[in-house]
């Protein structure tokens, strides 16, 4: 598949998170600025370029049409000839009829991904980690449980990642904004979890998300994941936004290690200047 994203040469990026911090952004629309966004934040606002990493939320947005005006990166994505696949009634590859999910215009290509996690797999999880709320975990686990079809082409703007993998969604987009030339990269709405406290994301309770009352997530793979990246990207300046009145800058303390990098800082959402 062609890749469509546009080399981006401006120099400062802006990578939204879901956090629910970002509700308080004030939200424009920028000229001289790169926009990175993640999952579903394309419902609210189109960005220069949109990361999804999982198959319920890729099959939402190729459906409702956004993967056809703008540039999209998509995880896990390896399109073959729709010609060499049907879908037929009955069981599809071990799902149920009404597990099948089916999106897209056929434009030659198709996407065909399993969201199926065994009970087996959540009880080997709880016994590994005893201290997971069983149910909990089987909620995060079993979430947009089904087959996925999406039918694509070269009418979608969509370009497989390749690297990093297997990350979230925000380090994902910080990442591809740095391979992309950003010199400076804001972080907004890149909210502190916690596994203790409730899931912390804009579209909780929406399709695709958790519910409200499931509990956040522990942060150690994410914190890794950004200290990977700002390390890596030495020459790129991070600046980690937050809403000053809402956080201060003792609020961090969770994640000093990463701030203690000389290319990393943070900034309230009322100091930050762009056009």
């Amino acid at each position: 598949m062609p890749n469509y994203t546009i080399q981006l040469t401006k120099p400062e990026h802006i990578v939204y998170g879901n956090g629910e911090s970002r509700l308080n952004w004030k939200h424009k629309e920028f000229t001289s600025v790169v926009t990175w966004g993640c999952n579903a934040i394309y419902r609210d606002q189109t960005v220069d370029n949109l990361v999804v990493i999982d198959a319920g939320i890729q099959s939402e947005v190729v459906g409702s049409g956004y993967t056809k005006e703008n540039n999209c990166w998509f995880a896990e994505w390896n399109p073959i000839p729709s010609e060499a696949f049907s879908v037929e009634s009955g069981d599809v590859f071990g799902f149920k009829q009404e597990d099948l999910h089916v999106v897209g215009e056929d434009g030659g290509q198709v996407v065909i991904q399993g969201v199926d996690t065994s009970d087996e797999r959540v009880k080997e999880l709880q016994m590994q980690f005893p201290s997971l709320d069983k149910n909990d975990l089987e909620l995060k686990l079993k979430k947009d449980y089904g087959m996925y079809v999406i039918y694509t082409g070269e009418h979608d703007k969509i370009t497989p990642i390749t690297d990093p993998v297997d990350w979230s969604a925000g380090t994902t987009a910080v990442h591809l904004a740095c391979q992309q030339g950003a010199e400076i990269v804001y972080l907004i709405g890149f909210d502190l979890s916690s596994y203790a406290s409730r899931i912390n994301n804009v579209y909780k309770g929406s399709p695709h998300y958790l519910p409200p009352e499931a509990k956040g997530f522990n942060p150690v793979n994410w914190k890794n994941q950004l200290y990977l990246l700002f390390r890596e990207y030495e020459d790129v300046q991070f600046k980690w936004a937050y809403d000053g009145k809402i956080l201060k800058q003792s609020d961090f303390k969770g994640v000093s290690g990463l701030l203690d990098l000389p290319n990393v800082e943070t900034i309230t959402y009322d100091n930050i200047r762009l056009t």
